[in-house]
């Protein structure tokens, strides 16, 4: 797959790990840390980033699992497949021009539905309401189907399962020659350290600070991001 990057287009596997892009994608890998520290720990263990697990979480709940909610899951579900339609949407309005508008565009939008969660958890007073879960995964629905698009090779951003894999299956243990490894170690770092610092967050100061803070770097992300023509 290739990108439109200026007048030409660029295969998003030729994009090193120092690219301006990798580093975007590693930085938003690390705010779904926080997200989902936040959604799971603060708003009655729902995913909004990760969808494989709110599906298993529905199970859970519907074989009669304690503390697990059915309704927020399909909420957050739901709200993630409107954002990657609109994900989808938005990548069609840039179809064809240069990539960093496109990005830049897409990773604004998360910040404003972040932003927006971030008043809403303020102004509850603690309670966790289903508008803070609709805007979080509607943010992470528009990322992943933007961040699908670009198909930029182990770097998801929200999921991290195939690349573990790839890291062990393509090692030098295996017979493999590490390709990617540095990569795929960087992206398993920040989620973890995202996580981290968001279930401190989260127990010690609830869920609007931790919000602010990821909607804080995403917002930085979108100003910083720039691409040599």
């Amino acid at each position: 797959m290739t990108t439109h990057h200026g007048s030409r287009s660029v295969p998003t596997a030729e994009i090193g790990d120092r690219h301006p892009l990798s580093l975007v994608l590693v930085t938003l890998t690390a705010v779904s840390g926080l997200v989902d520290a936040i959604c799971y720990l603060g708003l009655g263990r729902v995913f909004t980033a990760n969808m494989t697990g709110n599906v298993v979480v529905i199970g859970f709940a519907l074989a009669g699992a304690p503390g697990f909610s059915v309704t927020g899951s399909l909420v957050s579900l739901s709200a993630f497949l409107v954002g990657a339609v609109a994900a989808g949407r938005l990548a069609l309005a840039f179809r064809g021009r240069h990539r960093v508008p496109w990005v830049r565009t897409a990773v604004w939008g998360e910040a404003l539905l972040l932003a927006i969660a971030t008043v809403v958890a303020f102004a509850s007073d603690g309670t966790p309401p289903y508008p803070v879960i609709v805007l979080v995964a509607l943010a992470m629905g528009l990322r992943n189907g933007t961040v699908g698009r670009l198909a930029v090779p182990d770097m998801t951003t929200t999921v991290l399962t195939r690349t573990l894999a790839a890291l062990a299956a393509e090692s030098r243990l295996a017979g493999g020659t590490d390709l990617r490894a540095v990569r795929r170690v960087v992206a398993v770092a920040a989620m973890l350290a995202g996580a981290v610092l968001g279930a401190w967050l989260v127990l010690h100061h609830g869920i609007g600070w931790p919000l602010l803070l990821s909607t804080s770097i995403v917002a930085a992300t979108a100003l910083a991001y720039r691409e040599a023509d």
